[in-house]
């Protein structure tokens, strides 16, 4: 069922949600979770309710909820990002928490390397992201933040206590340079380091779905538009993870069964700014994962992707090798986001 997405937000809830579940983000720990559990907290889709659903331990909730507090003290919750990045801005989201909400939250962010435990974290150094701020019931709580540095966890704070429905971490991933291989990689894939830079339309999904891990499991997952009554098409452009040349397309329309777009083109930007074709207009097929093989063409920056004249693709893949500028870029930005 085709749904609409609402527009009216902060401009960077539009980047990738760096803790959400789809990237691998999970809760690692609770003070507490009698109501309701922690992992709800990175849940990818929007918080659900059915009133007057009731468990042993109380209402349902599709959220984080803890018990009421007796004594003095504070709840907190640890999660891992899935993919780390700079942190441009925080949604703690309290939907149908109406009169069990927390009065007041702190998010803060920590930078640690390899796999820490719980424990281990409990002795790093956090910094603010959000320092004891008021928060409302049943609302999407937006909060800027201002950091350039490159953070792995982060930990949200009740004070005192409550429910919470989600946690969103919004930013540019920035990954390390070792751990990916230059010479064979997805160089549009968020978790890489790519970005959507363009959008014509996003009526019911966002572009950045194209470019997550794994495969849709259904058509939500995706980047769908609306229906053009116009000679025109859509398209989405990204900037790659690094310069690089793409040798290998993968288009693919997997759960897009009347919705598919009717063909494609994929063209990338060269230096001086121009657009080079890398797959000429083609005819796609509904719910079919398309494979291209590409030939050798030149450094690119960005990429574009046309669809006529409208419609949703699940994900597009762009397989090919980071050339020494786009590897030195790479190296740079995680250089400078762990100064």
């Amino acid at each position: 069922m085709e749904e609409h997405v609402s527009h009216d937000r902060p401009e960077w809830t539009a980047q990738p949600d760096l803790a959400s579940r789809v990237f691998g983000g999970t809760v690692m720990w609770a003070t507490d979770e009698l109501f309701a559990e922690k992992e709800n907290l990175v849940n990818p889709w929007r918080p659900a309710h059915r009133a007057e659903t009731f468990g042993p331990k109380g209402q349902v909730y599709d959220g984080w909820e803890t018990r009421r507090h007796r004594e003095p003290g504070d709840d907190q919750a640890l999660l891992r990002l899935g993919v780390a990045g700079v942190v441009t801005g925080v949604v703690v989201d309290t939907a149908f928490f109406k009169g069990n909400y927390p009065p007041f939250v702190s998010v803060e962010a920590a930078s640690v390397p390899g796999y820490p435990s719980a424990a281990e974290l409990s002795e790093v150094d956090w910094e603010p992201l959000v320092d004891h701020a008021p928060v409302s019931g049943d609302t999407e709580n937006f909060f800027e933040v201002a950091s350039s540095r490159r953070f792995t966890h982060v930990r949200l704070t009740q004070h005192p206590d409550g429910g919470v429905a989600r946690l969103r971490v919004h930013g540019f991933p920035v990954p390390d340079p070792a751990l990916l291989d230059p010479r064979s990689l997805d160089l549009a894939a968020l978790a890489n380091g790519g970005a959507v830079t363009g959008c014509s339309n996003m009526f019911y999904s966002s572009p950045n779905n194209l470019f997550s891990p794994g495969l849709a499991a259904h058509q939500a997952e995706g980047w769908e538009t609306a229906r053009r009554r116009d000679d025109g098409n859509d398209w989405v452009t990204v900037r790659l993870a690094g310069a690089g040349i793409v040798r290998f397309a993968e288009v693919d329309t997997s759960n897009l069964k009347g919705n598919a777009p009717g063909w494609v083109s994929l063209s990338g930007r060269l230096d001086d700014g121009d657009w080079a074709p890398l797959l000429p207009r083609t005819r796609l097929q509904p719910d079919t994962r398309h494979r291209y093989a590409l030939e050798d063409g030149p450094q690119i920056t960005e990429a574009r992707l046309d669809i006529y004249p409208d419609g949703g693709l699940a994900r597009l893949r762009l397989f090919g090798e980071l050339t020494k500028r786009g590897r030195e870029a790479v190296t740079t930005r995680f250089t400078e986001a762990n100064g």
